[in-house]
């Protein structure tokens, strides 16, 4: 079993650590969580799945088992975000949108999103309608960036941060419930009028909504709605991101500072979130860096990895 564990690399364990975790709360939730078989499938496998996935590139080495291994976290971080949908709401029955209203009426001296509402332009709305859809991609270039220039150190530095990042947002859910301004401070059926963008606008809504399991023709989207207001992973993996390309000093640095600016911004111009969803945000990834450093450094110590000098 030992070569099996020391096999696995920073953000393997990562992930196996939160699936465990997940595992511990559907069998002491089990009858709250719907689906709670299946769920607990779901993780079961994944787990072995990183083992196996880990342990074949480790003795293999082939572009197989070593693309499988590296872009795995791609479709896990959906599937993960997919559970939640179930679990968050089961575990946790109270929104708490209330509260963060508050929070921003007490900041700025009224609802953030309204006062957008006056600068408000189609031509706007759809080019940070198109950034905010695109914020899955991000790290996703940034990593085909640093593994076509061979940085493969980096790509694992990388790749752990945001995974942890992630799943540290999905403990924010947990802990916050809250569904956002478009369905609290607005009438999230009249979106598409107030808010008009010009081409696409319509269409990567709903691509977000069906995303968060509120299709077109949802009756009640309020009840059904996935809880992942607080923090804003939008804002936090966006300056992990952002923070990554700047570390490594990628080819696509200037691309990510704008766009990833620009995503943040939408985040509430979009109505998607409150404000201290953002503030949030920002400590948390200044959490993921500063936690996540010393992860890395220990783990690769015990597997008996090269610390890279960059660290």
């Amino acid at each position: 079993m030992k070569k099996y564990i020391k096999a696995l690399n920073v953000f393997d364990i990562c992930v196996v650590i939160f699936y465990l975790f997940l595992i511990t709360l559907n069998i002491i939730f089990y009858n709250r969580v719907p689906h709670t078989f299946s769920l607990l499938l779901v993780e079961i496998l994944m787990i072995i799945f990183v083992f196996v996935t880990a342990y074949q590139h480790s003795i293999r080495n082939n572009s197989l088992w070593k693309n499988l291994h590296l872009w795995y976290l791609a479709p896990m971080i959906f599937i993960t975000f997919k559970q939640l949908y179930f679990m968050v709401h089961s575990i946790h029955p109270t929104d708490y949108d209330d509260i963060l209203i508050q929070i921003d009426r007490w900041i700025f001296g009224t609802d953030p999103t309204h006062f957008l509402q006056k600068y408000a332009h189609p031509l706007l709305t759809e080019i940070l309608q198109i950034v905010y859809t695109s914020f899955y991609l991000l790290p996703i270039i940034v990593g085909i960036d640093l593994l076509k220039n061979n940085k493969y150190d980096e790509f694992e530095y990388a790749a752990f941060l945001i995974v942890y990042g992630f799943f540290l947002s999905y403990l924010g859910y947990f802990s916050v419930p809250a569904v956002g301004p478009r369905f609290t401070l607005h009438d999230f059926f009249n979106i598409d009028n107030e808010l008009p963008g010009l081409f696409l606008t319509k269409y990567l809504r709903e691509f977000v909504n069906i995303g968060e399991s509120i299709p077109k023709g949802t009756i009640n989207p309020h009840e059904m709605v996935q809880r992942d207001v607080f923090p804003s992973g939008h804002t936090q993996m966006t300056l992990l991101t952002m923070y990554v390309t700047i570390k490594f000093n990628t080819r696509t640095k200037i691309f990510m500072l704008i766009t990833g600016t620009l995503l943040v911004f939408s985040t509430v111009y979009l109505r998607y979130h409150y404000v201290i969803d953002l503030i949030a945000g920002a400590v948390f990834m200044v959490i993921t860096i500063w936690t996540g450093k010393l992860i890395y450094v220990s783990w690769n110590k015990f597997t008996g990895r090269k610390v890279p000098e960059w660290i």
